[in-house]
């Protein structure tokens, strides 16, 4: 294993000319708006072994007093020689329209040379259940992604694709609106149960409900067999690609935005950063579940969901059931949780055993998201309603890598690029810790041995953005030297492409490939000007 180093540059190190303490990157704070997370903060980092001394002081603590000097110097770990990890860009959700035609395929062809030119490995493609078999059950239309792939293929680029059962829009970084296919929404006309539900009765079309897994109320199919029918269809249309090996890696859409949890934080709802969420179990066929699950335990009275809740936007200490010392560590609520939870964990079992068959040994994979409001208390609120049993005194996440492993499927997290103390400062009362929630998951995973790849929870465009994620991408001092498998960022736009974002950006690539860069430690002050606050 190759041995990192961090780079120092001494220079005189005073704020005093520029006034109040700069920051090197804007930042914004609520979920859906763009916030350049920073890494040289003081906040605690993922790394294993590291001693205070190797930690880097703040970005504005160490600016060059010196007006003359081209580039502000500042502590920055150097990459070079370490563990290659492929980088992957989303495409844009809108790439593919109603029609099944690639969205300007000439303007999309220039962008992705422009990706292979900084020696990006590939890409990552949403396939839309809702625009594949959209009319009618069983005929899929794939091809605009046949075209697509076409070109990406073309190029030399990779692909990762993403078996999409959810709906477009309504969350973070949603531009287009894709809803469900027509006849499944039209089923949903006479059986909202299908969708999943709330405790005032609200649905939430977004995806399906876990509790028609097995249930044939599609058109004479389960949801199961719906999942699989499109993932065979998938593999067998795309047989080159895999033979090929241009396609790389299936990601399996189990939720909500194609993540493993319930929709507990929907934005239609009402809900708002950082708010609690709410549990998502009130439709019959995850009632009738829960009615069982209480009867075989012998307290068939345990059969229904908590009532002392309250709402999305309540804070776990304004519960009953979620304070400290609440209902949540109760007989029941611990019953409860445990049930909510298994159900999550079940519903990630059965598709993934149905992609395992489908895809034939190719490499498949699964997406969480990064809860990272109210981490620091005792319930761990947020994690709860999404279907995370993650409360300080029990382990949420060691039971899904599990799950995972059982299937031999990569898990991929979100939100690596967020620091802690960010949040500390815009949202005190969040009581977040990305950070940690961060070094708990992936060590949740690469204690099962499975493969852990990443991407960024919100757009990022700057140094500290991305020393952030390099940081967690090699953990520095790893004794086994463990390393995300891959990362792929989020995402493919005009932003990104600017001449300086796409500087940073390549210098980005470079690192995570392990390669040398010739300014470590030196960030034009130009580029600093231009971000302080």
């Amino acid at each position: 294993m190759a041995i990192s180093s961090i780079h120092t540059v001494v220079c005189p190190v005073s704020v005093k000319k520029l006034g109040a303490p700069a920051r090197v990157s804007a930042r914004r704070s609520r979920v859906g708006e763009w916030r350049g997370a920073s890494t040289l903060s003081g906040a605690r980092p993922l790394v294993l072994g590291e001693s205070v001394e190797d930690r880097a002081p703040p970005i504005e603590d160490q600016l060059a007093d010196d007006d003359d000097e081209p580039f502000v110097h500042f502590y920055e770990r150097d990459f070079a020689g370490t563990a290659s990890v492929p980088v992957y860009v989303m495409l844009p959700l809108g790439l593919i329209d109603m029609n099944s035609e690639v969205v300007e395929p000439e303007e999309l062809l220039d962008q992705l040379r422009t990706l292979k030119s900084v020696n990006v490995d590939g890409v990552m493609v949403d396939c839309w259940w809702g625009i594949v078999e959209s009319h009618t059950p069983q005929v899929y239309n794939w091809s605009g992604y046949k075209k697509l792939f076409d070109m990406i293929r073309q190029l030399g680029l990779k692909l990762q694709v993403v078996m999409s059962f959810h709906e477009c829009g309504g969350n973070v970084g949603d531009d287009v609106h894709i809803q469900l296919p027509q006849w499944v929404r039209e089923i949903g006309e006479t059986n909202p149960d299908i969708y999943f539900t709330d405790r005032a009765g609200m649905r939430n079309s977004e995806c399906l409900t876990w509790g028609i897994d097995k249930q044939r109320v599609l058109r004479g199919r389960t949801a199961l067999e719906v999942y699989f029918d499109y993932m065979r269809s998938f593999r067998v249309e795309f047989d080159e690609f895999f033979e090929e090996k241009i396609i790389t890696e299936i990601e399996v859409g189990l939720g909500p935005c194609g993540e493993l949890r319930y929709p507990s934080y929907p934005a239609q709802h009402g809900w708002k950063y950082p708010g609690i969420g709410e549990f998502q179990c009130y439709d019959k066929y995850l009632m009738k579940s829960l009615k069982e699950a209480a009867e075989v335990r012998g307290h068939s009275f345990w059969g229904r969901g908590p009532d002392n809740t309250e709402s999305y936007n309540s804070t776990p200490h304004g519960t009953g059931f979620f304070r400290d010392g609440g209902d949540y560590d109760s007989y029941y609520g611990r019953f409860f949780l445990n049930w909510y939870s298994r159900v999550l964990i079940d519903h990630g079992d059965r598709v993934l055993s149905m992609a395992n068959l489908a895809f034939e040994g190719n490499s498949i994979a699964a997406k969480l998201s990064g809860i990272h409001w109210w981490y620091k208390t005792a319930s761990h609120a947020a994690e709860l309603t999404a279907g995370f049993y993650n409360p300080s005194n029990r382990d949420g996440y060691g039971p899904i890598a599990a799950m995972l492993k059982k299937h031999d499927a990569a898990l991929n997290f979100t939100c690596v690029e967020l620091r802690t103390l960010d949040q500390h400062e815009d949202f005190p009362e969040a009581l977040a810790d990305p950070e940690g929630l961060v070094w708990q998951v992936l060590n949740a995973a690469w204690d099962a041995n499975i493969p852990v790849a990443s991407e960024n929870a919100l757009p990022c465009y700057d140094r500290e953005g991305y020393n952030k994620i390099l940081e967690n991408a090699k953990p520095l001092n790893d004794p086994d030297g463990r390393h995300l498998s891959c990362f792929t960022y989020l995402r493919l736009n005009t932003t990104l492409l600017e001449s300086q974002n796409f500087v940073e950006f390549e210098r980005f690539v470079k690192r995570m490939h392990g390669e040398a860069v010739s300014d470590l430690g030196l960030l034009p002050r130009t580029t600093q000007e231009t971000k302080l606050e």
